[in-house]
């Protein structure tokens, strides 16, 4: 019986993939779980154990997830990139349609009239004041071309926008999804002259926090539109202020906002909405836990944060995984260990991400623990299991 524990409220679809005969999925489990599922849970102080092999993350961000703490025990951290996607797009374009229009001014005021005489009158003789252009033809600048990148990409190319991405790490298999009508910009700095919006999904690291700063803003068009749908940092506040000031920055549309933004006549602040629809909730809890099975009961690793690849069918033998550091004859020496205890390997794969390697083998026989001390032993072995 696998234990995994909630860290958050998910949708109880995930039982049609971690069935109760086998899995025991329960909030109420204690902090030595083989494996935890968690949404927006900050897991930053917890000290896992020994026992966990796995967390999978029910979203795309996994800021709240201490990766490399995780990477240095074992600990294989899932995410579930795309499966929130649709919901997260479609928020983009109707954000982007209602900064346009000016459609929460419009909106607001429309409820001061409440009481008055003539409405309609009024409603006639204010609108003016709320005038905003349409979309259409108008560029959008798309900066990240991952799942949700390329839709929104997509989404407004369909709705007649001219569209211009950029993403320095595009895949060879995300390219073939983006329109043809989208133009996939060299460099940043062509995005950023030449866009009227610029959405950003981009993940946030050391890398990108303030990707979006005063050098960013001093090259782009006055009035420009930006919107946020990423993460919070990605934006440099203090830089952003002065484009608000300046009037370089019309509108800044967040769903990260924090507490200097919420009153601010040109900040749009929503309440983290991106991906709180049912159907992303379900399509996320779904990904979690069929990663989840796949990797218990197969050792299939896929969409891992911090782990390579490694796409194993299910076998009949008796599968021995490892997680590794991608050091020189690391696989010689376990291979060696097995050898040495008179096991044949039937198959084996073996995969790695920078420092960090996986190897998995398939056994004619049973491998004793003995053996298995034997092979977390060799210098450089992080974590061993046996399926």
């Amino acid at each position: 019986m696998h234990t995994i524990k909630k860290l958050n409220k998910i949708s109880p679809v995930i039982y049609d993939y971690l069935p109760k005969e086998n899995y025991n999925v329960s909030s109420h489990l204690e902090d030595d779980s083989e494996g935890f599922i968690v949404r927006s849970a900050d897991c930053h102080g917890m000290d896992f154990s020994g026992n966990t092999i796995a967390i999978a993350r029910a979203g795309a961000g996994t800021n709240n997830i201490p990766i490399d703490q995780c990477t240095e025990k074992g600990i294989v951290v899932f995410n579930t990139p795309g499966a929130n996607a649709n919901g997260v797009k479609e928020l983009v374009i109707g954000a982007m349609i209602s900064a346009s229009r000016n459609l929460p001014e419009a909106y607001d005021w429309a409820k001061t009239l409440k009481g008055q005489d003539g409405v309609a009158a009024l409603v006639e003789k204010g609108k003016g004041q709320f005038v905003g252009g349409e979309v259409k033809g108008k560029t959008l600048g798309v900066i990240g071309l991952g799942a949700i990148g390329i839709m929104v990409a997509n989404a407004a190319s369909a709705i007649g926008m001219n569209v211009i991405g950029y993403d320095p790490f595009l895949s060879v298999d995300r390219a073939w999804s983006i329109s043809m009508y989208t133009h996939k910009a060299e460099k940043l700095d062509e995005l950023l002259e030449k866009a009227d919006f610029i959405t950003l999904h981009i993940p946030q690291n050391d890398k990108t926090k303030g990707f979006l700063s005063t050098p960013e803003f001093s090259k782009m068009k006055d009035g420009v539109i930006i919107l946020n749908f990423a993460r919070g940092g990605l934006v440099k506040t203090t830089s952003l202020f002065d484009a608000m000031e300046s009037g370089k920055v019309k509108k800044y549309v967040t769903d990260f906002p924090d507490d200097d933004m919420l009153l601010h006549p040109n900040v749009l602040a929503i309440p983290h909405l991106g991906a709180s629809t049912p159907e992303s909730e379900e399509n996320c809890a779904v990904m979690a836990a069929k990663q989840m099975r796949d990797f218990f009961e197969t050792g299939t690793i896929v969409n891992s944060v911090n782990m390579p690849e490694c796409i194993v069918p299910p076998s009949d033998t008796v599968r021995v995984t490892i997680i590794h550091k991608n050091l020189t004859n690391m696989v010689g020496q376990i291979t060696n260990t097995i050898a040495k205890y008179g096991l044949n390997i039937a198959d084996m794969a073996n995969k790695s991400r920078g420092d960090i390697a996986y190897t998995v083998l398939n056994l004619d026989h049973e491998i004793s623990q003995e053996a298995v001390d034997e092979i977390t032993g060799i210098e450089g072995v992080i974590k061993v299991r046996v399926i």
